[in-house]
């Protein structure tokens, strides 16, 4: 398919997106282009007509920006298993996952147990970061340590990991907020300030 006739298809997935032409958007699910199969399940999200199938495929498809819009559309699908999105090769489509997750009401123990982890562990700094920030929206006491341990990470994820202690309390929240209003990061310090107010 030529170059101008693969971005015409595109922005017709796009289009067809808001008409709501569920028939025609589909089949593009399988299209051989990433891209195609990419702004489908966009389309299909918008048109209210994107099922947990469609993203159980898209989850194990073999282009890396198909999973990331899979993880980022999980959010809304909390019926999808997204865990094994959080052991992927990409970490743009593990800090994707993450979010998505911290996007969500309920959590099983393993996967908040592998959010921690990643917290932790991850070797990307992004993730580690969306680890932080998932912790702090899902409130679980159990995420305490590690976002606590991302208060003495890289600047941005410092960053995160002191706004995700807003919804706990205890004396080692207060000490790493404290720590964090003399960090050499201004965007830290103001983040230990909003806390504080």
């Amino acid at each position: 398919m030529a170059d101008q006739e693969l971005l015409s298809l595109r922005r017709t997935v796009v289009a067809l997106g808001h008409k709501g032409d569920e028939h025609t958007v589909r089949p593009m699910l399988q299209h051989d282009d990433s891209v195609i199969r990419e702004l489908a399940l966009g389309a299909l999200y918008r048109m209210g007509a994107l099922n947990d199938s469609d993203l159980a495929q898209a989850i194990s498809d073999n282009n890396l920006l198909v999973r990331r819009r899979a993880a980022e559309l999980g959010a809304h699908y909390p019926t999808v298993d997204l865990g094994s999105l959080l052991h992927d090769n990409e970490p743009v489509v593990v800090e994707m996952a993450v979010w998505a997750y911290g996007e969500r009401l309920e959590l099983a123990d393993d996967i908040l147990d592998s959010i921690i982890a990643l917290t932790t562990e991850h070797d990307d700094p992004l993730v580690r970061e969306a680890g932080a920030a998932a912790l702090g929206a899902i409130g679980d006491e159990r995420g305490v340590s590690a976002i606590l341990a991302a208060c003495s990470d890289k600047p941005a994820v410092r960053r995160r990991a002191v706004l995700a202690l807003a919804p706990f309390s205890g004396p080692e929240v207060d000490a790493a907020i404290d720590t964090a209003l003399t960090d050499r990061d201004w965007q830290v310090r103001q983040s230990a300030e909003d806390l504080r107010r």
